[in-house]
């Protein structure tokens, strides 16, 4: 007989039962694991009752705050109505209704939504269709994808083969074929010859030289062999890296010359992360096709879509062409409707004018850090930024393997969950403290990050 669980010691069976995402289970040996029992607004509650901030909205997901009694009703209303029902073949009301909300707030002519469960389905999605849009007009031979340097897209062995980050795809090797790597938009650590006589980097100068980085990596592989491109509008591993001005314009005419698909991978950067509905709004371009989840239900439900053009889609809806691809729960009816809760709250308080309005007091108040020896560089955009740790602020020396396991895991990430801020401390490139508060946050939200990382990180700069 099972026990009670309010009986149970829920750290120990979280040991003994469950295997966390991404974790080193063997630190949880002797030491108790954290459990979050509760959320209110941009707070969280462990078992203990201790209250944290939620200072990355769960990851990156919970956009309109914990504790919205409207989004659990609208699962509950959808339940007793339609449970499940899927979309293979048959439609079902509340998925009509969300992909055309999708398509009125896509970008161009991106009218088509491919529902899924999450963001690395959303980036297998993008891939396969591409891969499959060449073979149906054509070209065949176009089947390769280049993404960025550093660049996360997810854990499938797909969207894992796109990601840029090799020691998350070691274990898993060989891995599918045809993924090639480009430098990323990191201006922070821009190659030295691209600096002018005083040492600075000229952010559209940078930004062209990224964006050529990527057409010669489209010739060096053949455009014949080449179906897409995949890039975040804001970079998230590596830390928050934002586009230079004109980047995306550049690698717009890049894949428009080269018959190369742009895909905008915002599993992260959609539904007002960076103040717009969709990250191409905010940096004014149009992509073939969008990924995107996590925020689309403030994470009440799971869900994810690939958004794509009428051009893309078109040879799909001839004779007898089928995109032989999909998921069981995608476009699932209770998180559709929660997904359509979610933006109506969007649309009601006006979440994405709110980002819009005090992303600039946002990035003041990180700014306040750089007075630390810590912090090398802080950046980002919307409510979603990077600060960047570094040894040395002149030569922007960063730390070795032996003091990123000593300060940033065996320190700083307890630190600052134990000072009461609940966000990441990554080395997925160099050592960064990322931040991504639920969009409701204010100037008070502002101020306590702040001070929690003003102590954390003056604190581990003792450890060094």
């Amino acid at each position: 007989m099972t026990a009670d669980p309010a009986q149970k010691d829920l750290s120990k069976t979280a040991y003994d039962h469950l295997w966390m995402h991404f974790t080193r289970m063997s630190s949880y040996e002797n030491s108790p694991v954290p459990t979050i029992v509760k959320g209110e607004g941009t707070y969280v509650w462990d078992d203990k009752g201790r209250k944290y901030l939620d200072g990355l909205a769960g990851l990156f997901v919970v956009q309109a705050g914990h504790g919205r009694e409207e989004l659990a009703e609208a699962a509950a209303k959808q339940a007793k109505e339609l449970a499940f029902f899927p979309v293979w073949s048959y439609a079902h009301p509340k998925a009509v209704e969300l992909a055309e909300r999708l398509a009125n707030y896509a970008p161009g002519d991106l009218n088509k939504v491919f529902f899924s469960t999450g963001g690395g389905e959303a980036v297998e999605t993008a891939w396969k269709l591409a891969k499959q849009y060449f073979k149906l007009t054509g070209k065949p031979t176009k089947y390769k994808v280049i993404s960025r340097a550093v660049a996360y897209h997810g854990t499938p062995q797909g969207a894992l083969s796109i990601t840029g980050l090799p020691g998350l795809k070691a274990p898993f090797e060989p891995l599918v074929p045809g993924t090639h790597k480009a430098p990323n938009t990191n201006i922070y650590r821009a190659p030295a010859f691209l600096a002018g006589p005083d040492g600075t980097v000229d952010p559209e100068a940078y930004g062209r030289w990224a964006a050529d980085e990527i057409e010669q990596a489209i010739l060096f592989e053949g455009p014949e062999t080449v179906a897409a491109v995949f890039v975040e509008p804001v970079q998230n591993a590596g830390g928050c890296f934002p586009p230079p001005p004109g980047y995306f314009q550049r690698l717009r005419e890049i894949c428009d010359r080269h018959d190369v698909l742009l895909v905008s991978d915002e599993v992260i950067c959609a539904f007002g992360r960076l103040g717009t509905m969709f990250g191409a709004d905010k940096f004014g371009y149009v992509p073939d096709m969008i990924t995107c989840a996590k925020g689309m239900t403030s994470g009440y439900s799971p869900i994810g879509a690939t958004i794509i053009s009428d051009r893309i889609a078109e040879p799909f809806y001839k004779g007898d062409n089928t995109f032989l691809h999909g998921y069981t729960f995608g476009g699932h009816p209770v998180s559709s409707a929660v997904a359509l809760a979610n933006l109506d709250i969007f649309e009601r308080e006006g979440l994405n004018q709110h980002v819009l309005d005090n992303e600039s007091k946002f990035l003041a108040t990180l700014n306040k850090l750089r007075d630390l020896p810590i912090v090398g560089d802080v950046r980002g955009n919307g409510y979603f930024y990077g600060i960047e740790l570094v040894k040395d602020k002149v030569t922007k020396e960063s730390f070795n393997d032996d003091e990123v396991e000593r300060v940033l895991y065996g320190f700083l990430s307890k630190a600052l969950f134990d000072n009461g801020l609940y966000c990441r401390a990554d080395d997925r490139g160099d050592p960064v403290v990322q931040l991504a508060p639920p969009l409701i946050s204010d100037q008070s939200t502002f101020d306590e990050i702040e001070q929690i990382l003003r102590t954390s990180l003056s604190d581990a700069w003792q450890k060094i």
